[in-house]
């Protein structure tokens, strides 16, 4: 390798998406210590319009079009994302080439008293900015009132405390990386809030056509993850699933096999169509398909198409 080479990695300016850009820097001159790798700081659409849902500004693609357009341009060499915020189809001539290992993909409660969900009085304020988690909060308390709460984690956790909410549901992973696990009440279990697609997982986005950084990332992709987290993103594609609807999935590896459960929910939670399915490590593309297919012919396409018109079951 060159003595002299930088590499530059494009992220958000977060805290959190800091600490995982830095995270994987410090991989890399770990395993490559002649490497420098520097982070270059990009403000995306979805940092800087905070006032909205996510379903209404455009989802969550929001969270990584400048990045791709700066790797794009040759600005930086290679991307770190939450793969939560990756949508399915990526600009041409870019690629996922590596998946971290996943950090815990539960959502958590964070309550200002330490009340757990089942014990929150009736009618309790729960703050959230995802249609996932309002979905399946409903779907087990139609007493809780649920507002829209976007910003960064310390923003978040600054207007619990302030009152504003009763409690909030947030990605465990985040609270973790950041070192705010004292904070959480409750790990919700995951058959009462199914995590979002690539939920805990990094991903590392390069340029098919840049050999030298592909090669550089590859040990980072962690084997058992990328599988799982390609079976849900299978499994949403198939859905074309946006912010728009309450959509979730997760898989995990056992002994083997892939174990993918998902859920397709109408916004006030009222219905929640859920399934699961197993399969072989090489078919997990196909195994989140069938999933699909399958909540689909359940009465899934009836709330896809509600939502997105005809051909939203497509």
């Amino acid at each position: 390798m060159e003595t002299e080479k930088t590499v530059r990695i494009g992220t958000r300016s977060s805290k959190l998406a800091l600490w995982q850009a830095e995270w994987v820097k410090r991989e890399l001159e770990k395993r490559y210590p002649q490497l420098s790798v520097e982070l270059v700081k990009i403000k995306t659409t979805g940092d800087k319009i905070l006032d909205s849902p996510l379903a209404k500004i455009g989802g969550k693609g929001l969270f990584v079009k400048e990045i791709e357009e700066a790797l794009l341009s040759g600005m930086v060499d290679l991307a770190v994302h939450s793969m939560k915020d990756v949508p399915t189809a990526l600009p041409a001539g870019l690629h996922l080439k590596a998946i971290t290992e996943r950090e815990d993909p539960r959502d958590v409660l964070v309550s200002k008293d330490g009340t757990t969900l089942k014990e929150l009085p009736e009618g309790a304020h729960i703050g959230t900015s995802s249609l996932r988690r309002q979905c399946q909060l409903w779907h087990i308390r139609r007493d809780l009132k649920i507002s829209t709460l976007r910003g960064n984690l310390d923003t978040r956790l600054r207007k619990l405390r302030q009152g504003l909410y009763d409690a909030i549901v947030l990605a465990g992973a985040g609270m973790k990386r950041l070192g705010f696990e004292d904070h959480v009440t409750e790990y919700i279990p995951k058959d009462v809030m199914l995590p979002a697609i690539g939920q805990g997982a990094l991903g590392i986005e390069t340029r098919v056509s840049d050999g030298f950084i592909n090669e550089l990332v590859t040990f980072l992709d962690h084997r058992e993850t990328s599988v799982s987290v390609r079976a849900e993103r299978a499994f949403l594609e198939r859905l074309e699933g946006g912010c728009q609807v309450p959509i979730a999935a997760h898989a995990t590896v056992e002994e083997g096999r892939i174990r993918l459960s998902g859920l397709v929910g109408t916004v006030d939670g009222r219905t929640i169509y859920k399934d699961s399915t197993e399969g072989s490590l090489d078919g997990a593309e196909g195994l989140g398909m069938e999933l699909a297919e399958r909540l689909l012919s359940m009465g899934a396409d009836r709330v896809l198409e509600e939502l997105y018109g005809s051909e939203g079951a497509g």
